[in-house]
C-alpha cells in the first residue's frame, strides 16, 4: 500500500506495508485507490453534452467520503460503491461497454500514476484530491438534510477530471485554489442546512457525568443520525450522551429539547479504545472518526451511513435503532452515576459560540477590543490525534495572556475544552464553536470583524494556530488560502504531500510556518 493522507502517516512520510498507521490494511488502501480511480473515470464519462442525474452527483459525494481517513475498513462496502459507480458510468455511457477505443469515457484512472508523478504534481494532484475529500464529508451532511449545491457539484467532477489529466502545475494551481473557493460554498451550505433544521446554537455548559441505568454513546458528526436517535429511544428510560465531534449538537435547540440527551461522555476519535473498553453501553458510529474497534468491545458497536467496519452491526439507510437501543437495554449501563472529567480534570464543558451567538454580541466584543481589555484573538482550532507533540496546544492556550479570548472548533479542544479561563470584557475567554463542519462560523466572525474596524482580516488581532489530521482540515486550510489568510501556524507536523516546492509556495505567498514553542509562537504572534 502507499497512503499519506493523514497527519499520523509512517515516519511522516506514507504507510507502506501491510497495514497503515489508522489500521486501514493494504487491501482496503487499494480497494479504496480503486474507488477514487473509478471516480475519476465517472468525471471522464460525465461532460457537457452528458445529462447528470441526482444519483451521479449522490455517488460522487459518498465515494469521496468513503475514502476520507476513518471512515470505512470494510472491504465489501467499498467495493460495492465502486460497483455502483461503474453502474452510473454505464448508464451515461451505455455505448461504451464493449469498445476498445482510447477516449478515455471507459477507463478507471490508475491511482499508481498519481502517487509515481513527479513530486511537485503529486503534490498539487494530492491537495486536490484531500481537499475535496474534506469537502465531501461537508455536501455529504448537507445533502442528508436535503441541502445540495450545483456548482459545489460541478466542482467535484472538475476537480476529479482534473487528477486523470497530464497537466502541469500552472493548470493545478488553480484547482487548488478553487477546492478552497468551494469548500467555502459548501460549508455555508452546511451551516444554513444546520441552522434552519435545528435551530441557532446558544452556549450551553455540558455535564461530563454519566447517570447510571442504560445509555447510549453517539459519536461521529452527524445531527440527523442524533436527532433519529432522540425520537426512537423517547421514553423508553434510555439516556443519550454525545462522544468526540457530536459535543456541539447540545447547543442546538431541537437537539436538546430531548430531556434525555444528557451530556458528553469520553475525549477526541483517538482514545476510543482506551474510553470504550468497559463501557457498559452500545456505541453508535455516524460518518467518521472510527478507529479499529477491539474485539474486547465490537459486539457494542454499531455502524451507520457511511462508516463500516467488518464484524459490526451496520444500521442501513431506514435508520431503525432498534438493535442499539436493545443491546443498551441488555448491558444496563452504570449502576451509580460516574463522575468523569476531562483531561485536565474539569467536570463540565461549553460549547454553542457559534457565529450566530458571537455576532449578536458583536458590539460587546468590540468596545472590549476598543477599551484594551481584549488585546488578542486566538483560533486553535482542528484536529486531534495521539503523535505526541500535540500537548502543545494545551499548552499554547494555558500560556495565553489575560487579555486574549481563545475560539474553538473541531476535535483539538478536548486537549483545553474544560480549563477554566475566566472572561473578559464579560464574555468567556474560551468560546467553542462547534464541530470542524463549523469551520465557516470562524471565517464569519473574522469577516465581521474586519469590517467592524474597517480593515482586512490579515490586519485584525487575530491569530490562527491549527493542529490538523485529516482531510477536512486540508479544505478548510485550502478554503483560508483562498481568502487570502496569512500567517497561519500549523502542527504539529506539516502535510508529508507537500513537496519542497509547493511548500516554499505557501511560505512565500501565505506566510505558513509549522508550529515551535507556545512560548516562541506567542512571542511572535503577539510581537
Amino acid at each position: 500500500m502507499f497512503c499519506f493522507q493523514c497527519e499520523q502517516t509512517a515516519g511522516c512520510t506514507g504507510c507502506t506495508g501491510a497495514k497503515g498507521v489508522c489500521g486501514k490494511t493494504a487491501d482496503t488502501a487499494r480497494l479504496q485507490d480503486e474507488l477514487t480511480g473509478a471516480l475519476i473515470g465517472l468525471s471522464h464519462a460525465a461532460d457537457e453534452n452528458t445529462p447528470l442525474a441526482e444519483t451521479t452527483w449522490k455517488l460522487m459525494v459518498e465515494g469521496l467520503f468513503a475514502t476520507l481517513t476513518n471512515v470505512s475498513f470494510d472491504d465489501k462496502a467499498i467495493a460495492e460503491i465502486t460497483d455502483r459507480i461503474h453502474q452510473e458510468k454505464a448508464r451515461l455511457r451505455p455505448d461504451c461497454g464493449g469498445c476498445a477505443s482510447p477516449c478515455g469515457h471507459n477507463d478507471d484512472y490508475d491511482m499508481k500514476l498519481l502517487w509515481n508523478a513527479q513530486e511537485d504534481i503529486r503534490s498539487l494532484k494530492s491537495l486536490i484530491l484531500f481537499g475535496i475529500r474534506g469537502m465531501a464529508a461537508y455536501a455529504y451532511h448537507a445533502m442528508t438534510l436535503g441541502y445540495t449545491d450545483t456548482e459545489v457539484n460541478e466542482f467535484f467532477a472538475k476537480a476529479l477530471f482534473a487528477l486523470g489529466e497530464d497537466w502541469d502545475m500552472d493548470l493545478l494551481l488553480p484547482i487548488v485554489m478553487e477546492t478552497g473557493k468551494y469548500n467555502l460554498s459548501c460549508m455555508e451550505l452546511l451551516d444554513r442546512a444546520n441552522t434552519a433544521t435545528y435551530g441557532t446554537p446558544a452556549p450551553v455548559t455540558v455535564p461530563l457525568t454519566v447517570e447510571k441505568g442504560p445509555f447510549i454513546v453517539i459519536t461521529g458528526h452527524d445531527l440527523h443520525d442524533l436527532k433519529l436517535l432522540l425520537e426512537q429511544t423517547e421514553g423508553k428510560g434510555i439516556n443519550i450522551y454525545t462522544h468526540g465531534e457530536m459535543l456541539p449538537c447540545h447547543a442546538y435547540p431541537e437537539l436538546k429539547k430531548y430531556s434525555h440527551l444528557k451530556g458528553n461522555f469520553g475525549t477526541a476519535w483517538q482514545n476510543q479504545q482506551k474510553e470504550f473498553a468497559e463501557l457498559p453501553a452500545p456505541v453508535l458510529f455516524t460518518t467518521n472518526c472510527l478507529m479499529p474497534p477491539k474485539s474486547s468491545y465490537m459486539d457494542r458497536v454499531f455502524t451507520t451511513g457511511t462508516v463500516t467496519f467488518p464484524g459490526t452491526v451496520h444500521i442501513n439507510e431506514e435508520k431503525d435503532f432498534t438493535p442499539v437501543i436493545q443491546r443498551a437495554l441488555e448491558l444496563g449501563g452504570y449502576q451509580e452515576d460516574q463522575h468523569f472529567t476531562g483531561i485536565n480534570g474539569g467536570t463540565s464543558v461549553t460549547t454553542g459560540f457559534s457565529h450566530g451567538t458571537i455576532l449578536g454580541v458583536a458590539d460587546q466584543v468590540i468596545d472590549a477590543v476598543k477599551a484594551g481589555a481584549i488585546r488578542h484573538f486566538f483560533l486553535v482550532a482542528g484536529c486531534d490525534g495521539a503523535r505526541s507533540g500535540r500537548n502543545y496546544y494545551t499548552d499554547f492556550v494555558k500560556q495565553s495572556p489575560s487579555d486574549s479570548v481563545i475560539l474553538t472548533l473541531a476535535c483539538g479542544k478536548y486537549r483545553f475544552n474544560d480549563l477554566d479561563l475566566g472572561t473578559i470584557g464579560g464574555l468567556p475567554r474560551l468560546m467553542d464553536m462547534g464541530q470542524c463542519n463549523d469551520a465557516y462560523g470562524a471565517i464569519k466572525v473574522a469577516g465581521a470583524l474586519a469590517e467592524a474596524f474597517g480593515c482586512g482580516v490579515n490586519e485584525l488581532p487575530l491569530s490562527m494556530v491549527l493542529s490538523w489530521y485529516e482531510q477536512k482540515a486540508v479544505s478548510i486550510l485550502l478554503t483560508l488560502l483562498h481568502l487570502g489568510i496569512k500567517n497561519i501556524r500549523l502542527g504539529p507536523t506539516l502535510p508529508a504531500f507537500l513537496s519542497q516546492n509547493v511548500l516554499n509556495y505557501l511560505v512565500e505567498n501565505f506566510g505558513i510556518a509549522a508550529i515551535t514553542t507556545p512560548e516562541e509562537d506567542l512571542k511572535t504572534l503577539l510581537g
